[in-house]
């Protein structure tokens, strides 16, 4: 019987599909990943199921789009916590010996903590270790509120901000080298000779921003060059997109202001990148580097100053469009431009261990032959449900030269990805576009209804006739 092969995912949070292959200031963003892109399979359009932590990184675990879980939002409470196989079960089940390491933001119950892997380390542990060490992760100024509808209400909700600081404390202690310690612990580990799974999900790049030194100062503001769309909204825009909470936390942000966030931003990717080119490194001391897949992938993006937002919860492909690369041994490294989803690791993961799972949405990324099975014509699909409970709505899919994004007040958003790839003219309401709109839409409705959406399609469509005068 052929031995199955080992598994390492890593995950960042926040970090831009385009930090691959990025270089400002003289330097390269991510050596690291960009190496693992040249000996593996860079996925140039992956796109996350939610531009969210929780429903993202729920969705991805199941291989379950976030309307058919319910998992909809941050929920920090677990009132929506399914009943779900993780891929971390499907593997040990497979007898994997199974570890996660990180940030475990995955709604399923039981907690992943109670689910029995042979090693588990959270954010809990680290974040209880530094309150001992009087380490302080958040300040009440790195809070900026905004006003957002959570459950019905208006409610005042609090975000980290663009604020930007220096992490005085040892390297060692910043809270992903602390992981690091941890995977390196479960890579060294000689217990038995299963095939091991580990996931390692990091915290960087996320806000608030606080940068430990080298890659603090990695940066210099005045020589990064930005987007030209960063504080200016796209053309037509839906008037709801002034209203969402992304747009609220970059209201009154200079383009300077913009230029310290993105070197403070940058450093923490390069940092992160740091730390897998360190667990590359260990896993290829163990030996075991030639039968171990690795897959690289983040939950989402970051708009950082685009259309003059922050943060994420908006379907631009700074927000939804993710790095994704797997290094598959045996398999020819190269560029996929194909449309991927989070859906598709579910059966990349199934199919490493060999189970049958048929149930599960997505295409199996493994194997030679894995770019002939994913369609040309094929389309991928976004939601985002609010933030702390159910509030603004935003629906969205994503085909090989176009996106449609459809939101509560009826507003609709048409993007020429190849024409306008900053996504600054909104076709929603063209005439000329009519018959492409009225297509995307009901492609994308009948998705979403089809996954449980509970999104009352029709009041919405009243009142985008109504905005169109019809």
């Amino acid at each position: 019987m052929e031995k199955k092969r080992n598994l390492l995912l890593i995950m960042t949070d926040h970090q831009r599909y385009d930090t691959i292959f990025m270089r400002q200031c003289g330097r390269e963003v991510t050596p690291n990943l960009n190496r693992l892109a040249e000996k593996g399979t860079l996925y140039e359009r992956a796109y996350t199921a939610c531009p969210l932590c929780v429903p993202a990184r729920t969705a991805l675990a199941t291989g379950i789009y976030p309307t058919q879980t319910g998992v909809v939002y941050n929920d920090w409470e677990d009132r929506t916590a399914v009943s779900a196989d993780t891929m971390h079960d499907l593997l040990k089940q497979a007898g994997y010996r199974v570890g996660h390491v990180g940030v475990d933001h995955i709604r399923v119950n039981p907690p992943m903590r109670d689910r029995g892997y042979d090693y588990f380390r959270s954010q809990a542990e680290y974040e209880e270790y530094a309150k001992k060490q009087g380490y302080i992760l958040k300040e009440p100024e790195d809070i900026r509120y905004v006003a957002e509808a959570c459950d019905g209400k208006l409610c005042s909700e609090g975000y980290s901000g663009i604020r930007t600081s220096i992490w005085n404390h040892p390297l060692e202690e910043f809270k992903d080298y602390c992981f690091l310690k941890q995977a390196e612990e479960f890579l060294d580990s000689r217990e038995d000779d299963r095939p091991f799974a580990l996931f390692v999900y990091l915290w960087a790049p996320h806000p608030p921003l606080r940068v430990p030194e080298p890659f603090a100062g990695m940066y210099p503001p005045s020589q990064i060059a930005m987007p030209d769309n960063i504080g200016i909204p796209a053309k037509n825009e839906p008037a709801s997109r002034r209203r969402g909470a992304a747009a609220q936390l970059a209201e009154g942000v200079s383009r300077e202001e913009w230029r310290q966030v993105w070197a403070s931003y940058l450093g923490l990717v390069s940092l992160a990148d740091d730390i897998v080119g360190k667990l590359l490194d260990r896993l290829e001391m163990s030996g075991k580097s030639g039968d171990t897949v690795v897959i690289f992938t983040a939950d989402h993006g970051d708009n950082l100053g685009q259309h003059s937002m922050y943060q994420k919860m908006e379907m631009y492909e700074s927000c939804i469009r993710i790095p994704m690369i797997i290094r598959e041994p045996g398999r020819e490294s190269g560029r996929v431009g194909k449309l991927v989803s989070h859906l598709d690791l579910m059966p990349t993961v199934c199919s490493l261990a060999g189970i049958d799972r048929i149930r599960y949405e997505g295409i199996s990324l493994l194997g030679r032959d894995s770019q002939e099975k994913i369609p040309r014509n094929r389309a991928v699909f976004s939601q985002y449900s609010g933030t702390y409970g159910y509030g603004f709505i935003r629906r969205a899919v994503v085909t090989e030269t176009y996106k449609y994004v459809f939101d509560e007040e009826g507003g609709r958003e048409l993007y020429d990805l190849e024409k306008d790839r900053e996504e600054m003219y909104n076709l929603g309401n063209d005439p000329a576009c009519a018959g492409r709109i009225r297509d995307m839409h009901e492609m994308c409705r009948v998705f979403h209804r089809q996954h449980g959406d509970y999104f009352c399609w029709e009041k919405a469509e009243k009142k985008a006739e109504n905005l169109s005068g019809k």
